[in-house]
């Protein structure tokens, strides 16, 4: 971790003055990554060492930094099902159950290697501060430290293209520095009404070796949502909104 330390703050104080700042980088980062309010459908697939797949399709909407709600499509096994996330707060709403269970961001609903936070991700500015930035030529690399000890991840390390101002690869590290996982976001894609953003975001994690995750993203549509789409005594009828 102190040799990283010392490799940012000396890539640091080659950055241009005119450059970004890390907050500005950050900020263009979150919104071109997703509109501040929209709907999108998305595929996640988890692969494990022997080949084998399983598919989950979700309709996700979300509003502002702080909310978003998924509705599982498929498989049959989990169509109904939704979740929902308000800040750090995060419920599972089951039909079979009929009430939502409160679950945890480093808890899984698909299984595989993304977490609950990867898949109901809110803005990185919600969850970070950023406390170095170093210029690699195209890219910058942002040290992020998170605000809250709820957070899925200590800090992260994310390498940003210059030019399209969004992430290509995020180390998520412990405080300690250790490696949990590696997000890595390609294929840039012009999904319309201005956001031109990766289209896949691929993981994999020291921790479980030879498994991967893929999310791909079908569709991003600015959609302006009432507030009352992300309350728990909404969660049932998400469907109504497709």
């Amino acid at each position: 971790m102190l040799r990283l330390m010392v490799t940012l703050c000396a890539l640091a104080l080659a950055t241009p003055a005119a450059a970004l700042t890390a907050e500005e980088v950050l900020a263009r980062v979150d919104r071109n990554l997703q509109p501040e309010s929209a709907e999108m459908y998305r595929k996640l697939i988890n692969i494990e060492p022997d080949g084998s797949r399983k598919e989950f399709v979700l309709y996700s909407l979300r509003k502002g930094r702080d909310r978003t709600v998924a509705l599982f499509l498929s498989p049959a096994s989990e169509k109904g099902r939704a979740t929902l996330r308000q800040d750090d707060n995060m419920w599972l709403y089951i039909p079979e159950v009929g009430r939502p269970i409160r679950i945890t961001s480093l808890q899984s609903v698909v299984g595989g290697v993304f977490n609950n936070s990867d898949i109901l991700r809110l803005d990185y500015q919600s969850e970070y501060v950023p406390v170095a930035m170093g210029d690699q030529g195209d890219n910058y690399l942002l040290e992020l430290q998170a605000r809250s000890g709820v957070v899925a991840y200590d800090n992260l390390l994310m390498t940003v293209d210059k030019k399209a101002l969004v992430p290509t690869e995020i180390e998520c590290r412990t405080a300690d520095g250790m490696l949990i996982k590696t997000l890595r976001y390609r294929e840039l894609k012009d999904f319309g009404d201005g956001v031109l953003r990766p289209s896949v975001l691929e993981t994999d994690s020291p921790l479980y070796q030879g498994y991967r995750s893929v999310m791909i993203w079908g569709q991003i549509t600015p959609r302006e949502l009432p507030d009352e789409i992300f309350t728990l005594t909404y969660l049932p009828r998400v469907e109504e909104l497709r």
